[in-house]
């Protein structure tokens, strides 16, 4: 057995993670897989390169396998439920792909329950009705609470009553109609049965309880005379069971009616979750049970690979898994949810277009993960993800709650705890890092770029081409003013990151541009020195990644540089959250991040598995004034308005050493600097440092937790070996003695 199967994998995911070469759990994977494979909310702080990735989609894999292997066999509630809900069979109950998110519904569809003591939760029939008829439906209150029943049509709220598609009556005696609530027959309770009547011959809508007929309520709308209705409840606190005519009524209808359950078949149309697509997940292959949100396009495909990976022995069923990001024809991706999907793995953008225009629904998700929450945050992204997560049911059509897991490289973001305290239910706090701290496999170091100290900017006769916003300023290199050592910074950093490669002999890197086109302007410098994306034996062959490239350009740059085809990667932030690059030596920061926590995932590119690695930065002495689109309408293209921002334009002074000093306070610590010859000391490393290699054990001792774990796993397959060959000779002996 396996150290995943001990954590309850199953044998066949096990396989494929050991093909994988993964020996042992990671620290997360061995916390966070067995609290999800549980049931719980998980909230985990980890970086790429940690084993996230497996710690939340082994699990889910698992989940959604047996899920969809008890349907095929016809088990459990799920299956049952599903039956219950299909709109076109014999009978009539409450949809589970159509209610509030906390609405649970039992197997059958007829007993609903809410225990939210503050909001209110509906839910709409499996049938709805038109043309023609009387129909009638009851529904016993059974426990306390707050109820209200009617009648809505597939383009109303959830909330009964409250728009002007739907007409409900309530447990204080009040009918409503498009928030009008008025005073109708009386208050009802816990063991009362309310019945429900629909006039299709005369437009009209009455209730009765307790047998008694509280007289017309309402005449229905001329413009509503073609829709369907639907039988519809809203609960608070509350309990009901519902009775369509399947067993003799408490009360049986009069003047006419009859029950919905025996309604003539033309009279009678299929439920659609939402108004637009078919209510079961048997006629709703676009509906996944699991949606993955990733920060770029880059992380949802190594995302995706890796569900791939670990699926690789699991069979009937198979897992379907579908790729949402941009770049990737909107057809396509179309065609690719129809013909079914279980786990959807997507960028915010094109999630928000697919669920907005229903071609990908939520009615069946179970899981919903945000991977680098932070990022997804600072990104904007906060308010799709309440629109998402408010559309989710919030338990499953088997009972279960929907589970959330959330990734990100810090759980002390404001924003992280916020959107935990939000939407999660009780989560588990994975916390291995505590506050932000820079691995012990990282040198990290600082060089100032003082324009007023080296003034070799003056003489240069080839530079890296700057961002243009000092075009319009006088340039004055004898009596240097703001502008002109602006400029300067912008020009020696080029000479310095072209030193910094050389006196390493760096042979790959990271390299961290503040915006797009100064990493277009960098990518370009290289290639004067002979470098560029096809020049693969320069020391300065490179490739550029930034949201500005197209997709398919961005996949096949990334390709080149895992590929060791070119030495650099020329990049901005994007970069920085997610991708996965074993034995990475070096990161240059051209420029600081303005957010103190991106540095850390910078320079946590390097210094992954146990490997050592080298993160420069080069910060400026003096403010530098760039590009700042925060309010461009164009967003900086052919934007050439070089005012300040609080002048309507688009610039802002850029402060280093305050960033810098922000930085150091987030960590703790002071970060060593370097001089412009940019030589580094190796000396706190024991001098045995050759980065991007392993570190060699000396005075610190240092081991991996694989290395740390070998000795005991090695002793605990010796004690089981013992134990079982003195379980064998000991039977063996006892059976001996018997014979004779």
């Amino acid at each position: 057995m396996t150290a995943f199967e001990e954590m309850a994998v199953m044998p066949e995911i096990a396989k494929a993670v050991e093909e994988m070469d993964w020996s042992l759990p990671t620290d997360v994977q061995a916390e966070a897989i067995p609290l999800i494979l549980g049931g719980g909310d998980v909230l985990m702080a980890a970086e790429t390169g940690s084993g996230k990735t497996g710690a939340f989609s082994l699990p889910i894999i698992q989940i959604v396998y047996e899920t969809l292997k008890d349907i095929k066999e016809g088990k459990g509630a799920k299956a049952g439920a599903g039956k219950a809900a299909v709109a076109g069979s014999t009978k009539w109950g409450m949809n589970v792909f159509d209610r509030g998110e906390a609405m649970a519904i039992n197997p059958e569809g007829l007993l609903c329950q809410s225990r939210d003591q503050r909001g209110w939760h509906g839910c709409r029939s499996n049938k709805g009705l038109h043309g023609k008829g009387k129909y009638y439906y009851e529904m016993k209150v059974t426990d306390e609470g707050l109820c209200r029943i009617g009648w809505a049509t597939e383009k109303a709220t959830l909330d009964l009553g409250t728009d002007n598609q739907s007409f409900g009556f309530g447990g204080t005696g009040k009918k409503s109609h498009g928030r009008q609530f008025d005073n109708y027959g009386e208050s009802f309770g816990l063991h009362d049965v309310i019945g429900s009547c629909l006039d299709l011959d005369n437009f009209t809508i009455k209730w009765s309880k307790n047998g008694v007929d509280l007289g017309k309520a309402y005449d229905i709308p001329p413009n509503m005379k073609n829709a369907n209705f639907y039988a519809a409840i809203c609960l608070k606190n509350a309990e009901g069971l519902l009775n369509f005519g399947e067993t003799p009524f408490a009360y049986p209808p009069k003047d006419g009616y009859i029950a919905v359950d025996e309604a003539p078949r033309d009279c009678v149309v299929s439920s659609r979750a939402g108004g637009s697509t078919p209510a079961t997940a048997q006629q709703a292959p676009n509906a996944p049970q699991a949606i993955i949100i990733e920060p770029s396009r880059e992380l949802a495909e190594q995302t995706l690979n890796q569900i791939q990976k670990f699926k690789k022995y699991l069979e009937n069923p198979v897992i379907r898994e579908v790729l949402c990001i941009g770049g990737i024809a909107a057809r396509d991706t179309i065609n690719s949810l129809m013909d079914g999907v279980d786990i959807v793995v997507g960028t915010p953008g094109r999630l928000e277009d697919l669920i907005s225009t229903g071609k990908l629904l939520l009615s069946s998700v179970r899981f919903f993960v945000l991977d680098e929450a932070d990022g997804l945050l600072s990104a904007g992204n906060k308010d799709l993800i309440d629109r998402i997560h408010q559309q989710i049911p919030k338990i499953t059509s088997d009972g279960k709650r929907l589970q959330m897991v959330v990734c990100s490289a810090t759980l002390h973001s404001f924003d992280v705890k916020k959107l935990a305290e939000r939407l999660m239910h009780f989560p588990v706090w994975i916390d291995l890092k505590g506050q932000d701290s820079v691995p012990e496999t990282v040198h990290h170091v600082v060089c100032n770029v003082d324009p007023l100290k080296d003034v070799s900017w003056k003489m240069l006769k080839r530079h890296v081409q700057t961002d243009g916003v000092h075009e319009a300023d006088r340039y004055m290199p004898q009596t240097p003013d703001q502008e002109t050592l602006s400029e300067a910074v912008k020009m020696l950093k080029g000479e310095y990151l072209i030193r910094a490669i050389q006196e390493h002999k760096m042979d790959r890197g990271l390299i961290f541009c503040r915006t797009k086109l100064d990493c277009d302007n960098m990518e370009r410098y290289f290639i004067t020195y002979g470098g560029g994306p096809h020049q693969r034996n320069s020391p300065f062959s490179c490739v550029c990644l930034h949201g500005d490239r197209k997709p398919q350009e961005r996949k096949a740059n990334l390709e080149k540089f895992k590929n060791n085809e070119v030495r650099f990667l020329i990049c901005t932030d994007v970069a920085a959250r997610g991708i996965d690059i074993h034995g990475l030596p070096y990161v240059i920061n051209v420029t600081l991040p303005d957010e103190k926590e991106n540095y850390v995932h910078r320079i946590g590119r390097v210094g992954r598995a146990e490997r050592m690695g080298l993160a420069i930065s080069l910060v400026s002495t003096v403010k530098e004034k760039v590009w700042y689109h925060s309010n461009c309408q164009n967003r900086g293209r052919g934007c050439y308005n070089t005012d300040l921002t609080i002048h309507g334009g688009c610039c802002i002074w850029y402060d280093e050493p305050k960033y810098l000093a922000d930085i150091e306070e987030h960590l703790g610590v002071t970060i060593d600097q370097v001089e412009p010859d940019l030589k580094v000391p190796v000396n706190e490393f024991d001098g045995k440092v050759v980065y991007g290699q392993k570190r060699t054990v000396g005075g610190s001792g240092y081991k991996g937790h694989v290395e740390m774990l070998a000795p005991t796993v090695s002793e605990l397959a010796a004690l089981e070996k013992k134990a079982q060959t003195s379980f064998i000779n000991m039977k063996y002996k006892k059976t001996l003695v018997t014979t004779r």
